[in-house]
């Protein structure tokens, strides 16, 4: 019984905190943004936490920072190359699986 109160703490508070973060936005900009600086920075802000998000996991995926970065470095060219999501996700899982297949071989 104690942890379905807990756990229903939790949920209220998660929740508030979710609301509040969307409401946010709404009752303090009431008007357009006119500033093209912050309208740029607004822009950026999914990318650049999407990136904070996603490259440290890259990195300490593997347990070996060599063959996260074999994926990394070909993640980033499939994608610099404008190739489809799957296509750059199956290529770097294969570079990673080959580079730990190299590194076993050798070591």
């Amino acid at each position: 019984m104690e942890n379905t109160l807990l756990f229903l703490e939790y949920l209220a508070v998660m929740a508030g905190v979710t609301y509040l973060v969307r409401m946010i936005p709404f009752v303090l900009f009431r008007k357009k943004i006119q500033s093209r600086f912050i309208q740029s920075f607004l822009y950026y802000i999914p990318y650049s936490v999407l990136g904070a998000m996603t490259f440290p996991a890259i990195f300490y995926s593997t347990g070996n920072i060599l063959t996260a970065l074999a994926g990394c470095v070909t993640a980033l060219i499939l994608a610099w190359f404008e190739k489809s999501l799957i296509v750059v996700a199956l290529c770097a899982s294969g570079a990673v699986f080959a580079a730990d297949c190299v590194m076993k071989l050798w070591g």
